[in-house]
């Protein structure tokens, strides 16, 4: 499966999460790290979900990135 994460970078660290798992999330010190550590917590998520009889969510988030024009 494929599914969306949203990465944020922090003051001193990055976040990420994904919005079709919720609690799915993760902190690393860089994005490289983050991206590895969200890999890993989807993959653990889904297989608890799995063990506790619970559906998978599938992923359905999308995104875009919207221009704006700001007058000077």
């Amino acid at each position: 499966m494929r599914y969306m994460v949203v990465v944020e970078k922090g003051e001193t660290s990055y976040g990420c999460f994904v919005p079709d798992i919720p609690g799915c999330v993760a902190v690393g010190e860089t994005e490289n790290e983050v991206v590895s550590l969200i890999q890993e917590a989807i993959r653990f998520h889904l297989e608890d979900l799995r063990f506790e009889g619970q559906p998978i969510p599938m992923p359905a988030s999308k995104s875009k990135f919207i221009e704006v024009a700001l007058n000077a």
